[in-house]
């Protein structure tokens, strides 16, 4: 009988960071615990200074996400009552892509006297928007160029990337550039921190640092052609060795085994992009299997064997989440977050009374109210473009719609109807790939959503006629952490020798599924061909009426701002 063997999956979020301790043979939670970040997402001003920050901005402070090392492992560890010989690995999955400016001790350039009041020497975050210049010029220069690699990325290049935010200090900051040694995703930072190997992870450095299994990182002549300071970006500041998921980045050292209540010599895996992480952590780790990552927004992650130019997509990667495989990532730029807005402010007051007297939230009573409608009843059709569309239109110009309101139409239609068209986007999304040749022949769900809203799930069934299987956690990154943490170790220790094993042994699913209805998929795909037929016209035309009116706003918004 196999003795029990823990791996820990330390995942960071945009405003937490959270330790789960993992029975590796059964891949159950034993422990977890959460760590705030003390200062947050930093978008006023810089802590503990007067320095404010422009529009866009949204900065992060190191020391919170070794705080999460030096509080959130040790409280796994007690509550769990686990022996630290027992614990074998560390996975860490990180928001990316989230920069870490570091001088030649990897030391954080904002927590130098010199440079702690000048914004560019803190952690971008990955939802920093500033570097949107940068971004564009990129792109319009790569299209110039027809640079093959921009098909990667679904044509477009985003501020959230490497590239531009570096070039952001660059032309803003250009003394904090030079003071830079390297820089550094945090997910690559914090594992440095405890090892002191520094490894860049194949899944950041191909999806947000356009770097390429065969071809390389971008050609010097390119990056020379946006400015000639950027010409060996990746000979100098961005140097260091990427290496494959699953590899071993190295072993905690003797000061960070302190810190954590750890033995030192515990293997620490190399990083993941956190959504990414999501995908062994639901036991996918074969072609054809797409995984949705549901929350605020929807990640769509693909495993394929072959590499194809889909449109629109966020990125395709060999060795992107499993090694020897390419995985894909595609989404949806807005899902829970229509919802809450839905219900935040356009709810009528007796709505909410309602509820109140039930004591349920406002969102379960309207699931409640929809789930009694049949699919069309309500006679509305929505856009889910509140937030832009990212897959496979890449505007985030575009806005949300609902056409078919009349006199009559209750709460509950609405918020159906917005259901709907977020399961019409992942449809969209699905049929892309299909057209394109790479094979989507089954879905999982992990988040949160799939876990509060059993009439979403139903509708997503039902619109893309694929039966849904739904992680049995909420924490699925975390486990998918955990599962890296397990092959870093490796046999000799207890552990795996390869992702697939691991998430054949530790990951889990609800038994409850979510299977198609043929009755409602009939009437779906009638809604969906009008879904496509909105899709076309306001997101294909170049001059439609929604773009017009987004400019006038635009217009005006900027001339009221320059007269406050």
């Amino acid at each position: 009988m196999k003795s029990q063997k823990y791996s820990i999956g330390l995942d960071y979020g945009t405003e937490s960071g959270r330790a789960v301790l993992v029975d590796i043979h059964t891949g159950e939670e034993i422990a977890t615990h959460v760590t705030p970040y003390k200062n947050g997402v930093i978008e006023e001003g810089l802590p503990e200074s007067n320095i404010k920050l422009e529009q866009h901005y949204a900065l992060q402070d190191p020391e919170d996400y070794l705080d999460v090392l030096a509080k959130s492992v040790p409280e796994v560890i007690r509550l769990s009552g686990v022996h630290p010989d027992d614990i074998i690995g560390i996975g860490v999955d990180f928001t990316s892509c989230t920069v870490v400016p570091v001088n030649e001790q990897l030391m954080p350039l904002c927590k130098d006297s010199k440079w702690k009041n000048d914004p560019h020497a803190w952690v971008k975050l990955w939802k920093h928007h500033a570097a949107q210049d940068e971004a564009d010029k990129m792109t319009l220069l790569a299209s110039q160029r027809n640079e093959e690699w921009l098909k990667r990325y679904g044509g477009k290049i985003s501020s959230e990337w490497l590239v531009p935010k570096i070039w952001q200090v660059l032309d803003e900051a250009p003394d904090v550039f030079e003071a830079t040694d390297l820089y550094l995703e945090a997910g690559d930072w914090v594992i440095a921190q405890m090892t002191g190997e520094v490894k860049r992870n194949s899944c950041a450095a191909g999806y947000k640092g356009t770097w390429h299994k065969s071809d390389g990182h971008l050609s010097t002549d390119f990056l020379k052609a946006l400015h000639p300071k950027l010409g060996n970006l990746y000979q100098t500041k961005l140097r260091g060795e990427v290496v494959s998921l699953g590899s071993k980045a190295g072993e905690l050292s003797e000061e960070f085994a302190q810190l954590m209540n750890l033995n030192p010599g515990t293997a620490v895996a190399v990083g993941i992009i956190d959504a990414h992480a999501g995908v062994p952590g639901v036991g996918v780790a074969e072609p054809g299997k797409m995984v949705m990552v549901m929350g605020t927004s929807t990640c769509h992650m693909l495993l394929s064997d072959k590499e194809v130019l889909v449109e629109g997509i966020s990125g395709v990667v060999e060795d992107g989440i499993i090694p020897g495989l390419f995985a894909y990532e595609a989404g949806q730029a807005a899902v829970g977050d229509i919802f809450a807005w839905f219900v935040k402010h356009n709810v009528p007051r007796y709505i909410e009374v309602e509820a109140e007297n039930l004591g349920i939230s406002v969102h379960e009573l309207l699931e409640q109210k929809a789930n009694k409608l049949l699919p069309g009843q309500s006679g509305l059709l929505a856009l889910d473009w509140h937030n832009g569309n990212r897959t496979p239109l890449v505007d985030t110009s575009l806005s949300g719609m609902i056409l078919g309101q009349t006199l009559s139409t209750k709460p509950e239609e609405v918020y159906r109807a917005l259901i709907e068209a977020t399961a019409f986007g992942s449809r969209l999304i699905i049929d892309t790939f299909r057209d394109q040749g790479v094979e989507v022949n089954e879905l999982y769900a992990c988040g949160g959503l799939p876990h509060r809203n059993k009439l979403l799930m139903q509708i997503y069934a039902d619109v893309t006629n694929i039966e849904i299987k739904v992680s049995a956690t909420t924490l699925t990154p975390s486990i998918g952490s955990a599962m890296y943490g397990a092959v870093a170790a490796g046999v000799e220790r207890g552990g795996y020798t390869s992702v697939i094993e691991a998430a054949s042994k530790m990951a889990r699913l609800k038994e409850e599924t979510f299977k198609p209805n043929p009755s409602n998929v009939k009437v779906y795909e009638e809604l969906y061909k009008e879904y496509v037929a909105l899709y076309k016209h306001f997101g294909r035309e170049t001059n439609s009426t929604m773009r017009r009116i987004k400019e006038l706003k635009d217009k005006i918004s900027k001339k009221t701002y320059q007269m406050i």
